[in-house]
């Protein structure tokens, strides 16, 4: 049985940074590229960071990075200087091929963290 766990997230004050995890089982996560999103309230999930099989990433922020750890099976998405518009609820998923940015590509999903930043 494949999951996908995030945490790491909570209340964090405006301008703080915050380190969010997201760790498989299940699954050869060595072979599967992962993609974090985010959805806002009232708002559709919208792709924020993933990053490929062999380590190649993007973020749509420039103020996220996204790592990984094929020995933990961990993603980590890297927030600095956190906005009150980053407030949202925010998932990993993964999918076993090349890094996609569209999340009706991805086989498999977490449960999500909620962020919340406090201005």
């Amino acid at each position: 049985q494949v999951r996908l766990v995030e945490s790491g997230g909570g209340l964090v004050p405006a301008g703080d940074s915050l380190r969010l995890s997201c760790t498989a089982s299940g699954l050869l996560f060595s072979s599967y590229s992962v993609g974090w999103f985010r959805q806002a309230p009232g708002k559709p999930r919208s792709f924020v960071a993933g990053i490929n099989r062999n380590g190649g990433s993007t973020s749509v922020e420039g103020r996220f990075s996204i790592s990984r750890d094929n020995a933990k099976n961990t993603v980590y998405l890297q927030m600095t200087t956190v906005k009150s518009e980053d407030t949202a609820v925010y998932y990993c998923a993964a999918r076993p091929s090349l890094l996609a940015t569209t999340e009706s590509q991805y086989l498999y999903w977490g449960q999500g963290t909620q962020v919340t930043v406090s201005s």
